[in-house]
Formats: structure tokens, C-alpha cells, sequence
């Protein structure tokens, strides 16, 4: 029996690691492939275009999640972007572009100085912890540096951006910034979550991730597949490479240039970088990991929340199983399948008292759809499911308002981000509403402390 489970995990690793290895060389060749074309038509450059001073008008800042891409110019994955693509037809609209892999601690700081301007500090205290550098890239001028409680701006996060977002929140109310005395969270206006992972996922456990404590790898995984490509890729350190997919691991020094070979040994024996300290993203959205983020995060009672929940499965007597719908993203088939049937099976090792499997078998091939709508453990935080249109004239701030999409419209997790049509469909529809709201809430009210708040 046990050579059999053996035998069986070990088939699921191999058909996962080669339809996510031959994906990835397709998006990567679709990616060349339109650059060249673009190359050869006219002068494709970086995107670092600044909104104007003189626009009121609070601009709206995506974000992207685990091995997801912002706004890209030349050599990048830009064509196949949905972010990008709003941003073309919107105006003051703000796609920054962070390592896919970064923790969500180093890119929340990231995400201010993208913003304000400056290097990057990740603060000394935490960047000699986790065994890396303590400043960053420099942002010679940021792409808002007049942000502030006066002129607060609009986020909007996918998957995993969507705690990138809050964690920022949190830093600017504890005034964590060095310089920045007069940072509170009121610096942002709303945070609009899109699949977003606020509660984790299990897809981390399916990944590689131990169920026991959501910080370690297993010994054989996927996971420490992509910790040894990862590590490799860090230490050629091929620029043209790094153009294309960053994973935002430069503070970590993992160049051969700085490291050398015995240092390349000691990061593949996980005796240092970010895969042994731990400051990576995939601890940080296991449940345990997203449980310690939402212990310390506040929902503010001068901030608009929405969140937007889809889903790939349905309830059928009583069984979670995948959609019978074939145009699901061909990444996620097998994914959504496996999230479906997944079951922490040890007691001594729930995510958290009165965890139940058939609460978190409904996902998107990603992040299981509980995990999306809001802040639920250690402590929910106050919600509201939205039902109906009449709901847009009462909105409130310090409430998270719950849009159930996949009551409307099925979709997966890559659906959010990936442009796969060209012709409008209900995707953009939810993009129209969110910028649409988003130009409304100009003006923030004054509202009584919610009782998270006391």
C-alpha cells in the first residue's frame, strides 16, 4: 500500500511538472515571438510612464500575485496581460512589476518606494534575519510620490497581491517606514481583491508545502523542483532571462558573481537564501502563513474593501467535482481536480480549530473560493454579501463587500490576468465596474471605529 501511494504521487509529480514546464516554454515562446514582431514594426520601450501632478484623480494601482507580471515594455509577456490592457484603456492607471516569488513582507516594501520613490529599504532588523541585503532597487522618482493621506490612491490585487495590499496598508498605519513619520493607513482609499488569496490555500499543501506547519518543503515535491530551477536561474544570473520572468530575488546576492560555487552548493543544500529563511511567498499563503498575516492586519474603518470570488467546481449530491465546462485554462484542469479531493488527513495537524475539508474543496484551480471573499481566521472581519445593484448606494468603508462572480460567470484563476480574447467578454465587464466604482469613491467619509478596531 505504501508503495503504491509512493508510486502514485510520484506519477501526479511528473504529469504536473511537465504541463506546467511545457506551458511555460509556450507562454515564454509566445512572448519572444511577439516582441520580435513588435521589434520589427517599431521601437518597443520600457513602460515608465508617470501620472501627470495637475490629475486629481486618484490613480488605481494593480497588483499581481505568485508568478504573476505587471506592466511590461520591451521583451516581456505584455501582449498576454489583462492588467495591461485596462491600463492602455484607462487613464492614470498604475501596473508595477515585482518578483513573482518575493515574499509578501519584501514586496509590500517594495510597493511603497514603487511608489514614493527612493531604495528600497526591507528594514535592517528583518533583512538580517532572513539573511539578505537590506536595500534594494532605486525608484529615482516614484511613479506617485505625492501620495499621501491628501491624495490617497485605489488598489486592486490578484491572488496573492491582494495581501501584498493589506500587509502595505498595515505598514503605512504603523508608520514603518523610515523617513516617513506621517505615513496611516489612510493613504488608501479603497483594496479591491480579485481570487484573492487572504485566507491561503491548499494548493500550497498539493505544491509541496508540509500540512503540519506551512513553512517546510517536502522531500520530493514540485515545490523543491522549482527551488533547485530557481536557484539556478538566480545564480547564471542571464539578464536577458531576468527580462522576461524576474523572481525578485536580488536582494538574496544568489549571482555567481557574489556567491560563487560554494555558495550555490550551500543554497541547493538549503543551508541559506530565501528558500532556507523562509522569506519567500509560498509560506506566506499556506493557511498557517495567511493566518499569522491576518493576525497583525487590520480591516480600517476609512477604507472601501471589495472582493471578488469564482470559482471551477460545483456541488453536485453532496461531492465537490470539476466543471464539466471545457474552457477552463489548460494549466488548471488538473489542478482545479486535485484541489477538489485534497483532505488534510492528520487531527494533529489542522490549519486551525474547526478546520473541515469540504469548506475548502471549491477553487478556481488555485485559491479555494472560502479564502477570497474576506478576512475569516484567526478573527473574521466584517462582511457583506453583495446581492444586488441597490447595494452600490449604501456602500460603507471598514466593510468587506462579497461579489459571488461565479453565481454569473465561471472562471479560473488565470482569467482575472490572462488576455485569451481579444473581444470583450464578462471580464472586462468586471474591470469596467471596479474603475468605475473606483472614480466614484473620491472623497472618503468619516465613519465610528469598528469593533476590530477597539
Amino acid at each position: 500500500m505504501i508503495l503504491w501511494n509512493v508510486y502514485q504521487q510520484l506519477v501526479e509529480l511528473f504529469v504536473s511538472s511537465m504541463l506546467i514546464l511545457f506551458y511555460g516554454f509556450y507562454i515564454f515562446g509566445t512572448g519572444v515571438a511577439q516582441d520580435l514582431s513588435h521589434s520589427m514594426v517599431q521601437n518597443y520601450e520600457t513602460d515608465v510612464t508617470h501620472p501627470k501632478d495637475d490629475d486629481d484623480m486618484p490613480p488605481i494601482v494593480f497588483v499581481h500575485g505568485f508568478f504573476g507580471f505587471g506592466s511590461f515594455g520591451k521583451r516581456r509577456l505584455n501582449a498576454l496581460s489583462h492588467f495591461v490592457e485596462r491600463k492602455n484603456k484607462q487613464r492614470r492607471v498604475l501596473v508595477p512589476d515585482f518578483g513573482c516569488l518575493t515574499s509578501i513582507y519584501d514586496r509590500a516594501r517594495e510597493m511603497f518606494y514603487y511608489l514614493k520613490g527612493g531604495q528600497v529599504d526591507y528594514g535592517e532588523e528583518h533583512s538580517k534575519a532572513c539573511g539578505h541585503s537590506q536595500f534594494g532597487q532605486i525608484y529615482e522618482r516614484g511613479f506617485y510620490p505625492k501620495w499621501d493621506e491628501d491624495h490617497p490612491v485605489h488598489f486592486v490585487g490578484h491572488s496573492a497581491g491582494a495581501q501584498v495590499i493589506r500587509v502595505l496598508q498595515q505598514m503605512l498605519a504603523d508608520k514603518a517606514f523610515k523617513g516617513y513619520e506621517n505615513t496611516t493607513e489612510n493613504w488608501v482609499l479603497s483594496i479591491t481583491s480579485l481570487s484573492g488569496a487572504i485566507n491561503g490555500t491548499t494548493r500550497t499543501y498539493l505544491d509541496g508545502m508540509r500540512p503540519e506547519d506551512g513553512r517546510k518543503l517536502k522531500p520530493i515535491c514540485l515545490l523543491q523542483l522549482c527551488r533547485i530551477g530557481v536557484i539556478m536561474n538566480e545564480w547564471v544570473d542571464i539578464s536577458w532571462l531576468k527580462k522576461y520572468q524576474n523572481f525578485g530575488l536580488d536582494h538574496f546576492n544568489m549571482s555567481w558573481r557574489k556567491m560563487g560555487l560554494r555558495g550555490l552548493v550551500n543554497c541547493l543544500l538549503d543551508n541559506v537564501g530565501p528558500f532556507a529563511s523562509e522569506d519567500w511567498i509560498l509560506p506566506d499563503l499556506t493557511i498557517q502563513g495567511s493566518i499569522k498575516i491576518n493576525n497583525y492586519i487590520n480591516t480600517f474603518p476609512n477604507t472601501y474593501y471589495f472582493s471578488y470570488a469564482i470559482k471551477r467546481t460545483w456541488k453536485i449530491m453532496g461531492n465537490t467535482v470539476h466543471s464539466c465546462k471545457l474552457r477552463i485554462h489548460p494549466l488548471l484542469f488538473l489542478r482545479v481536480l486535485q484541489m477538489s479531493q485534497w483532505c488534510c488527513s492528520s487531527q494533529g495537524s489542522l490549519p486551525y480549530k474547526g478546520y473541515r475539508n469540504e469548506d475548502w474543496q471549491e477553487s478556481d484551480g488555485e485559491i479555494n473560493t472560502i479564502s477570497m471573499t474576506h478576512p475569516r481566521f484567526p478573527i473574521e472581519h466584517p462582511s457583506h454579501l453583495v446581492e444586488q445593484d441597490s447595494d452600490y448606494e449604501t456602500l460603507q468603508p471598514g466593510i468587506w463587500y462579497i461579489y459571488m462572480y461565479y453565481k454569473l460567470v465561471e472562471g479560473d484563476h488565470i482569467a482575472f490576468v490572462v488576455n485569451r480574447e481579444k473581444e470583450e467578454g464578462p471580464f472586462d465587464l468586471i474591470y469596467d465596474t471596479i474603475f468605475e466604482r473606483c472614480r466614484k469613491l473620491v472623497f472618503r467619509k468619516k465613519f465610528v471605529t469598528l469593533p476590530n478596531q477597539v
